[in-house]
């Protein structure tokens, strides 16, 4: 069976749907049980509508869901629709969106890709941080449809065949997070930065921009300009330095906070 595929329902699960959710019967029947579904038949669950039948409903919510479909269909009416193809994370999507939906929006509602967080939605905090074409964007201030034949790289695709990428390790090793929402811009961000130093970019506190451009060794200073656009609201900010000085220098630094 496809990894996307519905199981066969059986009659009284075909009962269930008739009775709680008539208006999608056809559409179950046809396709099987897809994430939209699911959704509608927790909301009735956590309800209590189906406290009679739980057992059954228990068996239903277990199941799994046609999560493709619902992800990439179109939403049923769009006031300004266009199509939109990219990759994420290595994977081709094509997708129609409202020419008004940004990449964060497209990313967490879309494609179901959570990591990237919705902080300020300004702008201002950089929790939405991700990589377009290998360079860090605000995907909240970023149209989807911008992205047309780019490249898209989020916090759930720096991982290698279940390894974490270095930086991740470095986040854990120094406790570069506390309540961890700002992490995934914190941690996408500190990637694109080591891009940026290998290329040699200046950054306010460069003292010399006029010298030419190489691979730099960056300092605490650099790291924290770099990263200012990354707002820890829990204050682990010489943790994130820490981590990412370790991952650009390549030899270890010492933690600042030790377990007991």
């Amino acid at each position: 069976m496809d990894e996307h595929e519905s199981p066969e329902l059986t009659d009284d699960e075909k009962r269930l749907f008739a009775d709680l959710m008539p208006e999608d019967l056809n559409e179950i029947l046809d396709s099987g049980v897809n994430r939209r579904h699911f959704l509608k038949l927790i909301t009735l669950a956590s309800g209590g509508i189906l406290a009679a039948q739980s057992a059954l409903a228990e068996q239903l919510i277990t199941r799994p869901v046609n999560v493709t479909e619902a992800l990439d269909s179109a939403p049923l009416s769009l006031d300004n629709p266009v199509n939109v193809a990219f990759k994420v994370n290595g994977t081709a999507r094509k997708l129609t969106v409202d020419s008004r939906m940004t990449l964060l929006d497209t990313l967490r509602e879309r494609l179901d890709l959570t990591g990237s967080k919705k902080g300020c939605d300004h702008g201002q905090c950089g929790a939405c941080t991700v990589m377009v074409n290998g360079q860090r964007v605000l995907s909240c201030l970023t149209l989807a449809a911008s992205c047309e034949g780019k490249t898209v790289q989020t916090i759930e695709g720096l991982a290698q065949n279940e390894k974490l990428h270095p930086m991740q390790e470095a986040f854990l090793k120094h406790d570069g997070f506390q309540c961890g929402f700002c992490t995934p811009g914190q941690i996408c961000s500190a990637v694109a930065l080591l891009t940026e130093a290998k290329k040699g970019h200046a950054s306010y506190v460069t003292q010399n921009v006029r010298q030419p451009a190489g691979p730099l060794i960056l300092s605490d200073e650099e790291i924290r300009e770099r990263m200012s656009g990354n707002i820890c609201r829990c204050g682990a900010y010489p943790n994130i330095v820490a981590a990412i000085k370790e991952v650009q220098h390549g030899k270890p630094v010492e933690q600042i906070f030790r377990s007991v």
